[in-house]
């Protein structure tokens, strides 16, 4: 058996493509019994997310990948030329060593991230209740777990800040005993806003606000965060309700003054406000920063912290690597062995049946009464002869420097002592 990996990510292909070939999640059993009923493949696993859309697939025939290149382009009605310049193909060894790695984050727009391997997970489960994840590609998926937990827990590849919106969350915790106590405020609905928003709400925070423009804008946002909207001209008389303020919009002009921050401060009684500047130009004036009571952060603030956990989490892909390569070789290892489970079990088969025959011969002499140490010694021997027989008569019957492979063979299967009994 063989396994392929096929698909791609956001380094081969825009976000125009990657759309165009997304699984939809209810969809996904409907298009994985399609994929084994008209392909040469036995066993089968799609993982789709907005950064990548991967196959993975078990086949025990070597021309299996071109058809389901065809296939992946058919199933979304898409002409081949317009997505398989963008399609990668790992066969084997390295299909194993693609799946470790995007498991453990190393594969990842954002370094070392751990969503993925959630997601990969609900592809294997999706597989599953499809009945398309076989024994092989379920060892496969249960290797890449394990895999991608030792490369977490025994490197730092996840254990620093590698993003702005985390960077945020990460410098407010700096100066709240807990972020879960603290009413935070969103300046501004766009995309740097939503991200700082989605990991705001993971810390659960007493409350979230989002002031933007247009109110309408921001309720997609807020309803998916369980946040309340306000008009950004109510800005000013409510700053001093919340503890922490992100700020990003598109205006030329700052949209917080130092005025209105010195005003929430007194309404505070000056309890210190948290303040992150993102925006370019800035939305903060630069002189709130000398306010005793705030800590404003601005976009080369966070930088620093996002560099840094870069730089950690670079120096530890090394490290990660090595586990990866190391366990791509246990799992291969593993592979080579199974295709022998066949020849084992027949092996194991014909002696039983040895054993067996023989074991019949000695019961029936016992029965007519013949001395059991005599019919013990013809057991033991009747067994031994048959076992012998088919190594000792493949070595009588091979010539020349096969008899000689034949004779290396036997003696590294029995571990003979061959040289001991030439010198006597």
């Amino acid at each position: 058996m063989q396994v392929f990996a096929l698909g791609l990510n956001h380094v081969t292909a825009p976000l125009a493509v990657r759309e165009q070939v997304a699984f939809d999640v209810m969809g996904l059993p409907k298009a994985l019994h399609d994929l084994l009923r008209r392909n040469a493949v036995r066993e089968a696993a799609i993982l789709s997310t907005c950064n990548r859309t991967e196959l993975y697939c078990a086949t025990d025939r070597a021309d299996a990948i071109a058809p389901v290149k065809e296939w992946l382009a058919e199933y979304h009605a898409l002409p081949g030329p317009h997505i398989h310049p963008h399609l990668y193909t790992h066969p084997q060894r390295d299909a194993i060593r693609h799946m470790f790695r995007v498991a453990s984050g190393l594969d990842s727009m954002v370094l070392g991230e751990p969503q993925i391997l959630g997601q990969m997970k609900q592809a294997a489960r999706a597989a599953e209740e499809a009945g398309t994840l076989g024994s092989f590609l379920g060892k496969l998926f249960q290797r890449t777990f394990a895999v991608a937990k030792e490369v977490r827990s025994t490197t730092a590849i996840g254990a620093n800040t590698v993003s702005m919106a985390a960077a945020a969350v990460h410098l407010s915790g700096r100066i709240f005993d807990s972020i879960a106590k603290q009413k935070v405020l969103f300046v501004g609905a766009g995309e740097m806003i939503e991200l700082c928003a989605a990991h705001f709400a993971a810390a659960k925070p007493g409350k979230m606000t989002i002031a933007n423009r247009t109110p309408e804008r921001a309720q997609s946002l807020a309803g998916r965060i369980q946040a309340d909207v306000i008009r950004l001209d109510e800005l000013a008389g409510c700053l001093g309700d919340y503890d922490i303020v992100v700020s990003c919009t598109g205006s030329p002009l700052p949209v917080v003054g130092l005025g209105m921050v010195e005003r929430a401060l007194k309404q505070r009684r000056h309890r210190p406000m948290v303040m992150v500047d993102l925006a370019v130009p800035r939305d903060i004036e630069a002189e709130v920063a000398r306010l005793d009571d705030v800590f404003l952060y601005t976009l080369d603030d966070l930088g620093e912290i996002v560099e840094a956990g870069l730089e950690s989490r670079q120096a530890a892909v090394v490290e990660a690597e090595g586990i990866i390569d190391q366990q791509v070789n246990s799992f291969l290892h593993w592979v080579d062995a199974r295709e022998v489970v066949p020849v084992i079990r027949a092996l194991r088969d014909s002696a039983e049946q040895v054993r067996h025959h023989e074991l019949e011969h000695a019961l029936k002499a016992l029965h007519r009464g013949e001395e059991p140490a005599k019919v013990l010694e013809a057991l033991s021997r009747g067994i031994t002869n048959k076992l012998m027989h088919p190594p000792t008569q493949a070595l009588n019957q091979a010539e020349g420097e096969n008899r000689n492979r034949v004779a290396d063979l036997l003696a590294g299967i029995y571990h003979l002592n061959t040289q001991s009994h030439s010198d006597k």
